[in-house]
């Protein structure tokens, strides 16, 4: 996410939070009082959010200073200290809430992908993030699924042709959804992936005979199925095809889709069904 990105979401998050004033702490705390926060973890897992952090404090009061111990991707640990920052007391107050939110919600994600990472690290297959993220935090979750050892699907609607049952039915069969897909990004002069969808072998077999698709898709297959699918594909493509088995497969089964050979194993879980991890910002006296 570029830095001019970031700027506007983090002008909306404290738009959100504080808005004219944070009433509790400009009723106790002198302005020029200064003081430190220390960031502490409290639960195991992988850290992340470290840089957007130090950018949201940066926002917020240029003049605080960070003083860093941990990075992103770091194991952590109960009593680990990511941080300390050290300026105005009521910027330190303000800034809390918002930076623990993000940061909870990283490294969260990131903890999440890196234990579906660790359940297939016998493999070559690798774990995907999906569409199904928090809206307007879809760049830092998929930025965090990264930290965590997993791989981005699609960033959005976009930067990857992505037809779906639904598409494919639209379209009139897999045939006219593929070829439709293939001259729109000649006619368009998009040099986009194509990946599709299938159902079932005679999807696949249609699916290779176009010998359009760069991945195909095993939808909601079951790890049998995934075997005999992941032959076919290989036995009858002339080229290297990339295969992904996606639908409702959770942390106990991933494994047995990932030795039926395929690429890819996209979790919608590393998002949309994250426990962020705990974590406090306390003042140091």
């Amino acid at each position: 996410m570029n830095t001019e990105d970031l700027k506007e979401l983090i002008a909306v998050w404290f738009h959100e939070d504080i808005r004219e004033g944070d009433h509790t702490s400009l009723s106790c705390i002198p302005p020029t009082q200064m003081g430190c926060q220390q960031l502490i973890v409290k639960e195991q897992g992988i850290i992340a959010g470290i840089e957007v952090a130090k950018q949201i404090i940066a926002y917020f009061d240029p003049e605080c200073r960070v003083e860093q111990f941990l990075h992103d991707g770091d194991e952590v640990r109960p009593g680990d200290i990511a941080f300390k920052v050290y300026g105005k007391e009521l910027s330190l107050l303000q800034i809390e809430r918002t930076m623990l939110n993000i940061m909870q919600r990283m490294s969260g994600v990131a903890t999440t992908a890196h234990t579906y990472q660790s359940r297939i690290a016998d493999t070559k297959c690798h774990v995907l993030d999906t569409r199904k993220t928090t809206p307007g935090l879809r760049y830092l979750e998929k930025e965090a699924v990264k930290i965590g050892g997993g791989m981005n699907h699609r960033i959005g609607l976009f930067d990857m042709i992505l037809l779906k049952d639904n598409h494919v039915d639209f379209a009139g069969g897999i045939t006219n959804a593929l070829t439709r897909a293939h001259d729109y990004c000649i006619a368009n002069n998009k040099p986009l992936r194509i990946e599709i969808e299938v159902r079932n072998e005679d999807e696949i077999r249609e699916a290779i005979a176009t010998d359009i698709p760069d991945r195909i898709m095993l939808d909601n297959f079951t790890p049998e199925r995934t075997k005999t699918a992941v032959e076919l594909i290989r036995s009858l493509s002339k080229r290297y095809i990339e295969i992904e088995s996606s639908g409702g497969i959770t942390l106990e089964t991933i494994h047995d889709y990932a030795v039926c050979g395929v690429d890819f194993v996209s979790v919608g879980a590393l998002t949309h069904s994250v426990k962020s991890l705990d974590m406090s910002f306390k003042a140091v006296k």
